[in-house]
C-alpha cells in the first residue's frame, strides 16, 4: 500500500505543478465553468468537438493540488474519445473515488487515474478529485447550469 500512496502522491504532485493542457482553448467549441465552495476550486474547461468525439480539451483555473491534478490527467484522459467513451470514463472514475474505503475497486483502464483511489479516503477530497469530471460530463451533456460540487 505504501507504494500506491507513493505513486498517488508523485503523480499528483507532477500534475499539479506542471498540467497538461491548461489555458483557455481558441477553437472551443463548448466552455463549462465548475466550482467547488468547500475547497475553493474554479476551473473553466474547454472542449473541441468533432461530432461527438472530443477532438480537444483544456482547462484554466485555480484550486489545490488534487483538483489541478485531477482535471489534467482528466483532459489527457478524454481527448480522442466520443462522448459516450467520456461518460463511461467519468463513470469508471466516479465509482473509483466514491466507494468505500476498503472496498475492492475495478480500475481496469484507468491507467494513471487509479491513483485517485487514495481520494476516497479523505471523503471531503472526493470534490476537489470529481470536480473536473462532473464539468467534463455537463459539457458533453450541454447543460446549462454551472457545475458546483454541493
Amino acid at each position: 500500500m505504501s507504494d500506491l500512496r507513493e505513486l498517488y502522491q508523485e503523480v499528483i504532485l507532477d500534475h499539479n505543478r506542471r498540467p497538461r493542457n491548461f489555458g483557455p482553448l481558441p477553437d472551443a467549441t463548448s466552455t463549462k465553468k465548475g466550482h467547488n465552495p468547500l475547497c475553493g476550486d474554479r476551473l473553466t474547461l474547454y472542449l473541441a468537438m468533432e461530432g461527438d468525439r472530443i477532438v480537444n480539451v483544456s482547462f484554466e483555473g485555480s484550486g489545490c493540488a488534487i483538483s489541478k491534478a485531477s482535471a489534467s490527467l482528466m483532459t489527457e484522459a478524454v481527448k480522442g474519445k466520443t462522448v459516450d467513451e467520456a461518460r463511461a470514463l467519468f463513470e469508471r472514475f466516479h465509482n473509483l473515488v466514491t466507494s468505500p474505503p476498503g472496498a475492492p475497486v475495478d480500475s481496469t483502464g484507468l491507467g494513471k487515474l487509479a491513483v485517485f483511489a487514495g481520494v476516497r479516503d479523505y471523503p471531503a477530497r472526493v470534490k476537489c478529485a470529481s470536480l473536473a469530471w462532473h464539468t467534463m460530463k455537463s459539457a458533453v451533456e450541454q447543460t446549462d447550469e454551472v457545475v458546483s460540487t454541493e
